[in-house]
């Protein structure tokens, strides 16, 4: 939040600057988003009900989340992580969610706004990461198929992180895997780096290629 919010009061030749991985966004335009993301989630969790999300500004988007950041993190802080509160991820539905949620939700935008303004990605820790990773394929992943927005793969491809961890996309036995380190895995489910490039894709590539192709996260 420390750096989102120093890249925030970037020139505004900066702010005009594209997002690579966020087609038609400007650097405002993700400051937006996230005071728009920040708000309906802070005011989820304080009602424990579904919101509708708030629309940014016109102009200032990138004032507007700064003005908005310690109230979000103060909420964030003092939630009840077992308290029920709705979300979009399975049940249990639980405060704590939240607080998962919207960690990587600003880690992945942070990322973004370093690449927009030329500054090199930040280090993430491992254990960080491999949560990322578990929030994709545990969450985001069976909810993009239970919506529609990605087809039933053919057959299982696993997702490896060497020493790590270990997951399973399909049913049946594993017909390919993607074997890369946390950062790689990290980066390339969220489609900020290229996973085709920098992983070991063993098996049926065609079909680890489909499911790459996903899209596995919204």
């Amino acid at each position: 939040m420390d750096r989102l919010s120093v890249l925030a009061r970037q020139p505004e030749d900066i702010l005009a600057r594209p997002v690579p991985a966020c087609p038609g966004w400007t650097l405002k335009d993700l400051f937006g988003h996230l005071g728009s993301i920040e708000r309906w989630a802070a005011e989820i969790v304080l009602s424990g009900k579904f919101v509708e999300e708030p629309a940014p500004p016109a102009t200032g988007a990138e004032t507007w989340f700064r003005e908005g950041t310690d109230a979000f993190l103060r909420t964030m802080a003092a939630l009840d992580p077992e308290e029920q509160c709705w979300n979009f991820g399975p049940p249990p539905r639980k405060a704590g969610f939240w607080r998962r949620r919207q960690a990587h939700e600003h880690a992945v935008h942070l990322i973004d706004a370093c690449q927009a303004s030329g500054l090199a990605v930040p280090s993430l820790s491992a254990d960080f990461m491999l949560d990322g990773i578990d929030e994709i394929l545990t969450m985001f992943t069976p909810r993009q198929l239970r919506l529609g927005r990605m087809a039933q793969p053919e057959g299982t491809v696993t997702f490896q992180v060497p020493g790590a961890g270990s997951w399973r996309f399909g049913q049946g036995a594993t017909e390919a895997s993607i074997t890369s380190p946390p950062r790689g895995m990290y980066l390339g489910l969220w489609g900020r780096s290229n996973l085709l490039e920098t992983a070991i894709i063993e098996g049926d590539k065609a079909l680890a290629i489909r499911v790459l192709q996903g899209p596995l996260t919204p």
